[in-house]
């Protein structure tokens, strides 16, 4: 027994040595940051805080004490007073121990006691991992709580180190507890400007809400960590040599964006980690405010900026007081942000209000109410949930532009419209690069013709020779260069085409009359020509093959003669052969009625395939019928201007039993079991998967999916079905415009 005793009172030993040791540290650091202060009144906090606390211990197996202390230095670092420090040793003692708010009053006075009680409320709210809404609704509350800033410190220091040792909880209390720290606590943290606190919250929420995505996240950053840091190093040697030149003082540094945030804009914007332009960044820190601008001079004498992506946050601060001048430059092709600011710039960015507890004459400046008054006015200004600085941000300093700014590999910057695609990209560089693009890379990625570009991006067209443009191209370009082209180019082949078309109808309809089209006077087919306002014969051929004008009509006038045999043979006709070819082709499923005309021809463009319930506009083709396209169609927005083409259609009877072909488009989050929730939501509606691919973009998934659709009714039903599915951040119907 008595062997037993030994190890137990060696370890009680050894753990008061260790509360002693971090007790003398915290107050070393209340000397350093506050020398006229008197840190007896911490000490006196921690005794008090020993004898409540003494026999309660953590999950851990460590003193409790051991936790209020670790909260203490988190605010120490901060560089707070000694009143918050004092308030931070005793915050639980009210609701863990009993011990009277008029106690703490009597021994350390009104202000101590305000805060200890103003902690002990907020953390007697109802918190448990809420919606998005009511997390907003309990950040407003903690705020509208509090009457003195420091009561919103204490509970975030307590909350982070509460984060930190959250590995010795069971995993519903993890999953709980990084909920509630990622909805209510870090978004309090980043409204206040504690970037540090924020930051660190989040990456420790992360890692347990999301092990897997944080894992593989982790990894891939580490992987490429080498590269980082060699890349980091060169551009501050570089920086560091200029400034130096100019004769500007400054202190330089780097940072590797962090784990949530890198996350987070990867999902959102679809983006690979080297896609992410301000993964790694390099921080220049100088002596004021004249020299930030010279050495935002410097940096773009060095290297070209990416237009777009300068933010100008001194002259006009974020609501949580953030200033630093941020641009974004290229370097060996590799996109990275630079953020210039004073060292008070840098302590307000790092740790927010804190950094502003300012004293005079050893007594607190009372700006209390200023400051909760600026708090609150934030929960006004800043509405969505996730993210509240990004609308300030954007509506403050850049006011959506209408231009994109983007880079050839070697370097040069071309300028395009929001929105634009690489074959916008393209044609600005030359019309004939335009003309033969088959592909594009953007930022070193493959992507589609579609792909939107953003400012900064690199973009690498790839040609073949003897391409040609597309008319699918004119549904999304975004320039009128490039959209004038193309049309120029569509237009000079479609006119071509008419007439070798035009020929062949004036061929045929000219053996009927008996002739052949050689031995026609051209003079007499000039005439009709001139008559028509056309100056040459191609022009005549060209609208004969466009359906302007009949062959046969024009012959009748230039030879003065009706056609070889009779016509009812073939009039009698004419309604037998189109519905046998609607029934060969498969046309007559669709319940499509053309409005004034019977027995015309009208297929589903297959484009966008049409549905019952879509709304609906037919266009005459050359030979084919009637083309009935959606109204939201992109082809039918090049059509547009095509209005002798233009005929009226609509859905005819009910009750059809045809089913009709869907493409859909899927964005989600990789994960188990994501497939088997999205075909459950078809097999639920009583439609038929025609054909299903998934293809990985690693965090992510996009699914591609043919269905066979009753009506619109019935894909609206799926498509908010799909959206309620865990992961899922877009579904949408694809159009396939054609050539």
């Amino acid at each position: 027994m008595a062997p037993g005793n030994v190890p137990l009172s060696f370890n009680r030993d050894r753990t008061e040595r260790q509360l002693d040791a971090r007790l003398e540290e915290l107050l070393a650091k209340l000397r350093k940051n506050r020398p006229s202060e008197d840190p007896w009144m911490v000490r006196r906090a921690y005794d008090i805080a020993a004898e409540r606390h003494r026999e309660q211990l953590r999950k851990s197996g460590e003193p409790y004490l051991m936790h209020l202390l670790e909260v203490a230095h988190i605010l120490a670092d901060l560089r707070l007073d000694a009143t918050t420090l004092t308030a931070a040793l005793l915050h639980d003692v009210i609701e863990d121990t009993e011990f009277p708010v008029s106690r703490i009053t009597e021994r350390f006075g009104a202000e101590v006691a305000h805060l200890v009680e103003g902690v002990t409320k907020i953390g007697r709210l109802k918190m448990m991992a809420p919606e998005a809404r009511q997390a907003e609704t309990v950040r407003k509350m903690v705020l509208a709580m509090v009457h003195d800033v420091r009561v919103v410190l204490v509970k975030l220091a307590d909350r982070l180190h509460n984060m930190r040792t959250l590995e010795f909880l069971d995993q519903p209390k993890q999953q709980r507890i990084a909920r509630e720290t990622l909805d209510i606590y870090a978004p309090i943290a980043h409204r206040l400007g504690m970037g540090l606190i924020r930051n660190e919250l989040e990456d420790l929420s992360f890692r347990y809400l999301e092990p897997e995505s944080f894992l593989s996240l982790q990894k891939e950053v580490s992987d490429k960590a080498p590269t980082h840091l060699a890349f980091l190093e060169d551009v501050q040697g570089m920086i560091r040599t200029k400034l130096v030149e100019a004769g500007i003082p400054a202190d330089v540094t780097s940072r590797v964006k962090g784990s949530y945030s890198l996350h987070r804009k990867i999902v959102r914007q679809e983006r690979s980690l080297d896609q992410v332009y301000d993964l790694l960044a390099v921080r220049v820190i100088t002596d004021n405010e004249r020299n930030c601008y010279a050495v935002l001079g410097v940096m773009h004498h060095l290297w070209r900026p990416v237009p777009g992506r300068f933010k100008d946050y001194i002259a006009m601060p974020r609501p949580n007081l953030y200033q630093s001048l941020h641009t974004t430059v290229l370097h060996n092709g590799q996109p990275f942000e630079i953020q210039i600011r004073t060292q008070e710039m840098h302590h307000t960015a790092e740790e927010g209000v804190a950094a502003h507890w300012k004293y005079k004459d050893d007594k607190p400046v009372r700006e209390d109410d200023q400051r909760i008054a600026w708090m609150r006015q934030l929960i006004e200004w800043s509405q969505e949930l996730e993210e509240p600085s990004e609308f300030l941000s954007t509506l403050k300093v850049d006011l959506a532009p209408v231009e994109v700014y983007a880079f050839t590999p070697k370097g040069r910057v071309l300028e395009l419209p929001r929105g634009a695609t690489p074959v916008d990209f393209a044609y600005t560089v030359h019309t004939e690069i335009g003309h033969q693009c088959v592909g594009a890379k953007v930022n070193g990625q493959m992507v589609a013709l579609r792909h939107e570009i953003v400012s900064g991006d690199v973009v690498e067209i790839m040609t073949q020779k003897g391409h040609k443009p597309s008319r699918d191209w004119l549904s999304f370009v975004k320039s009128s260069h490039a959209r004038t082209k193309i049309k120029h180019w569509i237009n000079v082949q479609e006119r071509q085409e008419a007439t070798d078309m035009g020929v062949r109808l004036m061929e045929k309809e000219a053996r009927q009359f008996g002739r052949s089209l050689k031995k026609i006077p051209e003079a007499d087919l000039l005439k009709f020509a001139s008559d028509s306002g056309l100056s040459k014969l191609d022009d005549l051929y060209a609208a004969v093959g466009f359906g302007k004008y009949s062959a046969r009509q024009i012959l009748t006038r230039v030879l003065g003669e009706p056609e070889k045999g009779t016509q009812s043979d073939t009039e009698e006709s004419t309604p037998t052969i189109v519905k046998t070819v609607k029934r060969m082709l498969g046309f007559g499923e669709a319940p499509l009625v053309v409005k004034g005309h019977g027995d015309l021809l009208v297929y589903r463009a297959k484009c966008c395939n049409p549905i019952p319930g879509d709304d609906i506009v037919g266009y005459i083709t050359r030979g084919r019928g009637v083309a009935v396209h959606t109204r939201t169609c992109p082809n039918v927005q090049n059509l547009l201007y095509q209005t002798d083409r233009r005929i009226d259609v609509e859905w005819g009877g009910e009750g059809t039993t045809a089913k009709f072909l869907v493409q859909l488009l899927i964005r989600a989050r990789d994960r188990a079991g994501l497939l088997a929730d999205i075909t459950s939501v078809f097999s639920n509606a009583g439609c038929n998967i025609h054909n299903l691919e998934s293809r990985p973009d690693r965090l992510n998934a996009q699914v591609d999916v043919n269905l066979e659709i009753v009506d619109r009714r019935q894909l609206e039903a799926i498509l908010a079905s799909i959206r309620k599915i865990q992961g899922v951040y877009g579904v949408e119907r694809v159009y396939q415009p054609t050539v």
